[in-house]
């Protein structure tokens, strides 16, 4: 953990480098200590069927949900909310400076107990580390 969903409108498509946003997210999250990197997830939905506001279709939205591992601090939850809403808003600067467009983001905490984990990631990462 964390995941992260970025959930965007259709209508950003061409104005906005999704893929881009997934790395800043990524690369942002990998450098907050409460945040272990073999369990990074930054994946973008489009959705195609959307109302906003007055439904004037030329209105966008980006929204982010993080999903962690209960157990965090209060205090750093908001710090690494903070970090990375930050650097979010400055990726998207251009594009919201130009376009009318939402932006929000979330973080909400994952019972351990209701979600089971597995996954070889780590291994492959101790892998690659000692061929290296």
């Amino acid at each position: 953990m964390p995941h992260f969903h970025v959930e965007y409108s259709g209508n950003l498509e061409d104005k906005i480098d999704m893929a881009g946003l997934c790395e800043c997210i990524r690369a942002t999250a990998a450098g907050i200590d409460t945040f272990p990197m073999p369990g990074i997830r930054v994946r973008a939905t489009k959705v195609d069927h959307y109302a906003i506001a007055d439904g004037n279709s030329a209105h966008g939205f980006i929204d982010i949900s993080i999903r962690l591992r209960a157990g965090r601090p209060d205090e750093v939850k908001q710090n690494a909310t903070a970090r990375i809403f930050d650097v979010v808003k400055a990726y998207l600067t251009p594009a919201l400076l130009q376009h009318s467009i939402a932006l929000s983001l979330e973080m909400r905490d994952i019972d351990p107990n209701l979600s089971p984990k597995t996954g070889t990631i780590r291994d492959h990462l101790a892998a690659n580390t000692q061929e290296t």
